[in-house]
């Protein structure tokens, strides 16, 4: 982790950004005031758990749920507990 001025972040950004794909550096903390302000990092790394990023709705548009899903809901539920619910 390299940690830089917003000055040196205005000046340099592009070559900053090109270490950060090239993989030379993983985050790259920028300042302010001497206090540090924002990190720079890849796209596929900006998921602290280190998995890519779930989107809600993904698959909207793309199949039809039938108005019926839920009429087995009682015989799922005996099937899975043992008994009637």
């Amino acid at each position: 982790m390299s940690a830089i001025t917003m000055m040196e972040a205005r000046a340099h950004l592009s070559r900053w950004v090109d270490a950060i794909v090239r993989g030379d550096e993983r985050e790259i903390v920028i300042a302010r005031h001497g206090r540090p302000a924002a990190r720079l990092v890849a796209i596929e790394a900006a998921d602290p758990a280190g998995e890519p990023s779930r989107r809600i709705g993904v698959a909207k548009g793309l199949f039809e749920v039938p108005e019926s899903i839920d009429a087995h809901n009682d015989e799922v539920a005996r099937l899975f507990l043992g008994s009637g619910t």
